[in-house]
């Protein structure tokens, strides 16, 4: 894993992991994901294996945290519960 990434945010699947990333993408923003392959062969979430690192540079994880926190505040006014992880 490339030294300049900062963990952004840890989620539970794959699923969710790449709405992020596709959510950070669309706004200029490069991230990795970074799971352990058995858990998305086994699609579980035990010991820690279906849990999903979403990577950023760590030079934009400040952005990327705030796009987040603005989608989180975006849901609580709209009615939906989030889950921060």
């Amino acid at each position: 894993m490339p030294e300049n990434l900062s963990e952004l945010i840890v989620v539970d699947g794959l699923m969710e992991a790449e709405i992020i990333y596709a959510k950070l993408e669309s706004f200029g923003i490069s991230s990795m994901l970074k799971f352990e392959s058995v858990g998305r062969l086994l699609a579980i979430s035990m010991n820690g294996l279906g849990k999903v690192r979403v990577m950023v540079p760590r030079d934009r994880l400040d952005e990327a945290r705030e796009l987040m926190a603005a989608e989180t505040n975006s849901n609580d006014e709209n009615g939906e519960t989030t889950d921060s992880g």
